[in-house]
């Protein structure tokens, strides 16, 4: 695995949370009750977005446990996957989790310029990766596609999905969790906005989508 400098204090706390032990329980809480009943917008309406985006070459940023890239039904029999992220448990849980198309794992900062070497890719998603960044999510979210563009070929898109703070109305259990989250520094995201969002992302890409679903922005632009 490739490796950067040593990430700051408030990156670190944003993807810190992620031992084995968490990550045994993420699809099951993460994915399945607080994406549909705090955050209001179930797993599958991000996966379709990997059914519909999805590239024969693709690049997977703040991985997770790899449960959208397993769950995907890829239009090429033999896609070329790359897994970005900082914590060395997410990515040996999501190569691990999709060890049958033999995905190249880089440990790195999206904050910080990454070095994918020569790699292009079709397609990169990062879903609930911007809300737990350090920062307003203008300049995040134009730092993050800043670093990860000059990997896209002509034409590739980039997509995800972000909860949002600012500009929705959260309910019971999102409260709950955004004030924990947010005060354990695991989420950064009280002022994050779909505007700000979407400002970000058309100063980098075209043919920019950004749609809200319950208190999650979805997203996507052209290189």
């Amino acid at each position: 695995m490739a490796t950067e400098a040593r990430p700051s204090a408030e990156v670190e706390a944003g993807q810190a949370v992620y031992s084995r032990l968490v990550l045994a329980g993420y699809d099951a809480f993460v994915l399945g009750f607080s994406a549909r009943f705090a955050w209001r917008c179930p797993r599958g309406h991000m996966l379709a977005q990997y059914q519909a985006l999805a590239g024969p070459r693709h690049l997977d940023v703040g991985v997770g446990t790899g449960w959208f890239l397993a769950h995907c039904h890829w239009r090429d029999a033999r896609p070329e996957v790359t897994l970005l992220d900082l914590n060395e448990n997410s990515l040996r849980a999501a190569a691990g989790r999709i060890a049958r198309l033999s995905p190249r794992a880089v440990r790195g900062n999206v904050l910080e310029p990454v070095d994918l070497g020569a790699a292009r890719f079709d397609s990169i998603g990062f879903n609930y990766l911007l809300h737990c960044l350090p920062g307003e999510i203008e300049a995040k979210a134009a730092t993050v596609v800043r670093h990860l563009k000059p990997y896209l070929v002509p034409g590739g898109v980039i997509f995800g999905s972000t909860i949002l703070g600012a500009g929705v109305r959260h309910n019971a259990p999102g409260r709950f969790l955004m004030r924990t989250y947010n005060r354990k520094g695991i989420f950064s995201n009280r002022a994050d906005d779909a505007a700000g969002l979407e400002r970000a992302l058309a100063g980098e890409l075209h043919d920019v989508e950004v749609r809200v679903e319950g208190v999650t922005a979805l997203f996507s632009g052209r290189a």
